[in-house]
Formats: C-alpha cells, sequence, structure tokens
C-alpha cells in the first residue's frame, strides 16, 4: 500500500537522509559541547588560581587606590618581607 514495487517511495528516501543528518549532527554537537565543557572546567579553574595576587601586588593596590597612606605602605611591605623572609631561612627550626 505505501510502497511502489520493491522500492520506497521518495519520501522515504527523503525522511530516511534527514533523520540520518539530523542524527549525525545531534552525535557531533554532543561531542562538541562535552569538549568545551570539559576544556572549560578545567582550564578556568587553574587559570583563575594562577591569576590570584601576591600579597604585595594587593598592598600595592590598595595604596594606589587611596586606602592607605605611603608611612603604612611601607610598613606593611617591609613587614611582608620580612615574614617572607623568616619562613624561608633555613636556619629557622
Amino acid at each position: 500500500m505505501y510502497w511502489w514495487g520493491n522500492q520506497m517511495t521518495a519520501w522515504g528516501w527523503v525522511l530516511m537522509s534527514v533523520s540520518s543528518v539530523a542524527f549525525w549532527a545531534l552525535v557531533i554537537a554532543v561531542i562538541v559541547a562535552l569538549g568545551r565543557y570539559l576544556r572549560i572546567g578545567g582550564t578556568d579553574r587553574r587559570a583563575e588560581q594562577s591569576a590570584r595576587p601576591s600579597p604585595e601586588q594587593l598592598l600595592a593596590e590598595r595604596y594606589a587606590r587611596g586606602e592607605i597612606d605611603e608611612a603604612e605602605y611601607l610598613r606593611r611591605l617591609d613587614t611582608l618581607e620580612g615574614a617572607a623572609g623568616d619562613w624561608r631561612s633555613p636556619s629557622r627550626p
């Protein structure tokens, strides 16, 4: 009834072709989306952690914004440099 002899009609071929293309497009889209999700999730976290400013940079930013004066900046900078030297020195037990 829906077949012409032993072959599909033209609508059968069109439907089969369109559904095949749609299936493979969906498979490729899922693979690309998964790749982007995994790449973004891993790369951005590492970049975010490595992009954290150092204490000296934070102090310089506060000084540049005018939150602290020069004397306070220099005092805190000396404290940071002294603290960094204390824990890195090999003579400390």
